[in-house]
């Protein structure tokens, strides 16, 4: 019997969504896929037996990874979205395309469906855009001074990442080894990181690449940017902070990030655009957006642990946008690559229960957190599941979801000798 997927709008992957990943099919070679609901569409499949003007683009939907389609620029983007839309939404399409087998089930014991990186990650890039967590953990580590550094309301501040260790939800997270020095310790330390950490974030997709010593102002921002996802910048707070001091986080960030499976395409979020916090400093002609499109975005994140609800960070309350971050990352003539991976930073609210974090929810490992099952943490323990979920709005009472990202921590491996 033919399983033809039924789609209800409250779905949260419906026809407003259609998010695209990379997903394999008993141990078979890896295909670009779009969920539909509890379905993915084997898109390179569809392509292949549907007659249109998207066939010219077959050779890019029949590619194992997102890259190709992804640099082939926005109005391929536009026409692929329609189609895809189009065969979803008719009736005799969708019953042709289940009948082929183009449709499998995420969660068929019958026929497995692994998910995989979706795209080949070219730069990584991670942002501090939230004043209330900069703010935060300036009162945290400097409660005698000014909570925020005197740059932070005058550009994006951030730091480049490890690209290699960007990994698709469900990968493990083993507890990384690193020097860290006990406030009351004369010299460093070696061993595992005692104060693992999450931070809940939101990553920006580079589709279209820019010359080398060409600017992107924020008005090319759309033409640059394929997609959203959620990411979770594991951080080990013991490493980082004897680290960081002159340049940086690196250990302490570098040993994992974790993305979600599915890209959400940046003109399904078309619904969930709102107006940025109000500037108190006047911002430079390139990062000054008053005036023109608005990239603030209202995301509703939930972190859970173990299943567990931690928080409810709102992203609508970010400070900088995406399209200011882009700006400031190019800026000085850096080129853009297909496949680079920006983040928005750790996203915090105002209020206890908005925060992203667990080094601001336990006030610096101070104030253990209580789970609703009554136990209780400071950092991460071995064995604990940490998952993103994100939903936003799409028009007239409707709502689209970003695929979840999930991390289990594993105890620490002892580094070899040699």
């Amino acid at each position: 019997m033919i399983e033809v997927p039924t789609v209800t709008e409250d779905d949260l992957f419906g026809p407003d969504n259609l998010p695209y990943g990379v997903f394999s099919a008993d141990g078979g070679p890896r295909r670009i896929g779009v969920r539909y609901g509890n379905h993915v569409l084997d898109l390179g499949g569809a392509a292949a037996v549907l007659d249109g003007p998207h066939r010219r683009h077959a050779a890019l939907l029949a590619a194992p990874v997102l890259n190709p389609l992804m640099a082939a620029g926005r109005p391929v983007w536009t026409e692929v979205r329609a189609a895809v839309r189009s065969w979803l939404t008719d009736p005799g399409t969708l019953r042709l395309l289940a009948g082929r087998g183009l449709l499998p089930r995420l969660d068929d014991p019958g026929r497995p469906l692994t998910l995989h990186l979706p795209f080949e990650v070219a730069d990584y890039v991670d942002f501090y855009a939230s004043e209330h967590h900069a703010a935060t953990v300036g009162r945290i580590f400097r409660p005698e001074a000014e909570p925020l550094t005197p740059n932070w309301k005058h550009l994006p501040i951030g730091y480049h990442g490890r690209a290699g260790t960007v990994v698709v939800s469900g990968t493990p997270v083993i507890r990384p080894h690193g020097q860290h020095r006990a406030p009351d310790a004369a010299a460093p330390g070696f061993g595992p990181s005692r104060r693992l950490d999450i931070e809940a974030e939101v990553g920006f997709v580079v589709g279209t690449p820019s010359p080398l010593g060409e600017p992107v102002g924020m008005a090319a921002a759309r033409d640059h940017l394929f997609g959203v996802c959620l990411l979770n910048d594991w951080s080990a707070r013991d490493l980082q902070a004897w680290e960081y001091r002159p340049l940086g986080p690196f250990l302490g960030k570098s040993f994992a990030t974790s993305v979600s499976a599915w890209v959400t395409p940046l003109d399904a979020l078309d619904g969930a655009r709102t107006a940025p916090p109000p500037r108190s400093h006047p911002l430079l002609p390139y990062l000054d957006d008053t005036g023109g499109e608005e990239w603030g975005l209202d995301l509703r994140l939930e972190v859970l642990l173990n299943g567990q609800r931690l928080s409810g960070p709102p992203f609508a309350a970010m400070y900088w946008t995406a399209a200011q971050q882009l700006a400031h990352l190019t800026v000085n003539g850096a080129s853009l690559r297909t496949g680079d991976l920006f983040a928005s930073g750790t996203v915090s609210g105002p209020g206890p229960h908005e925060r992203g974090c667990l080094l601001e929810m336990t006030w610096g490992g101070r104030d253990p957190v209580r789970l609703p099952d009554g136990t209780e943490r400071v950092f991460l323990e071995d064995g604990d599941e940490v998952t993103l979920t994100a939903w936003a709005p799409a028009g007239a009472g409707r709502r689209i979801g970003l695929g979840e990202v999930t991390g289990r921590v594993e105890p620490a491996r002892t580094p070899r000798s040699s």
